[in-house]
């Protein structure tokens, strides 16, 4: 009788547990969508009827048409928060073998996500900076850097898809993994401040981590991984000390350089 009790207790909180994690994830994929929009309306989705703030105009071309290489590469990345979206809400409505039929396009997104990713890095620093710039070789380690964190990320949550608690949380960690270009451009950061970028990101770990709290009483491991790979990687790329040795490491910066000469014919 008392186990049967316990149980009768214990089925409505776990209920409500669940949609209260449905209700979670489609919220932060909105929240992500939301993120993303707001960095890059005056230069990509609102191009032309937005003014392009002045911290931006630094690093975009304004006169030019964007090429057809970082259109590409940003409806991809839409795509990718599109189906964020859908399939949380999928979820949400129970709709689980929609879900996971849309996972397997999914996978193909991912790979075209990561291929975008390195296509358009090649392109923007033959595009953003002049022949030979030292700067070049830090920004493409940043790039390189964000794009590989997403397919590894991204990868285990695939693998991890008969694992639900861990599955979702590794697709969201991954899709956070892209958001550092995002937040860099919103308006409000006092300059090109990596370091200020990355504080969007950690808000967004950070509510993660209170939705484990609050539903499971602790911070589940996937989160507590994949946050701190995500925290510790983003005060490495911030850190001076890291620009300057990727800037005067002459085999990177050759690297870089070869690469820069490639991205001209990308642009």
């Amino acid at each position: 009788m008392a186990q049967s009790a316990k149980l009768c207790e214990t089925g409505p909180k776990l209920k409500t547990r669940t949609n209260y994690g449905r209700k979670f994830f489609s919220a932060m994929a909105a929240l992500i969508l939301i993120s993303v929009f707001v960095g890059f309306a005056p230069t990509f989705f609102l191009r032309g009827i937005v003014k392009i703030p002045p911290i931006q105009r630094g690093f975009m071309s304004i006169a030019q048409p964007l090429p057809l290489l970082v259109v590409i590469h940003g409806a991809i990345y839409t795509s990718w928060i599109l189906l964020l979206i859908t399939q949380t809400s999928l979820i949400a409505a129970h709709r689980v073998r929609l879900h996971r039929r849309l996972g397997l396009a999914g996978f193909g997104l991912a790979c075209l996500v990561v291929l975008g990713g390195v296509a358009v890095s090649f392109e923007a620093i033959a595009r953003l900076f002049p022949p030979a710039d030292p700067r070049i070789a830090f920004f493409l380690a940043v790039t390189l850097f964000e794009v590989l964190e997403f397919a590894l990320l991204a990868c285990f949550g695939y693998f991890q898809r008969r694992n639900p608690p861990a599955h979702k949380r590794l697709m969201l960690l991954a899709t956070i993994c892209l958001l550092p270009q995002a937040f860099f451009r919103w308006p409000v950061w006092p300059g090109h401040d990596l370091r200020a970028s990355t504080i969007g990101c950690w808000v967004l770990l950070a509510l993660i981590a209170c939705y484990d709290f609050l539903t499971i009483r602790k911070i589940h491991l996937t989160t507590l991984g994949g946050g701190a790979a995500i925290t510790v990687a983003s005060l490495v790329v911030a850190s001076p000390l890291v620009a300057n040795a990727f800037i005067h490491n002459s085999l990177w910066f050759h690297f870089a350089l070869r690469l820069q000469m490639f991205g001209r014919h990308l642009c």
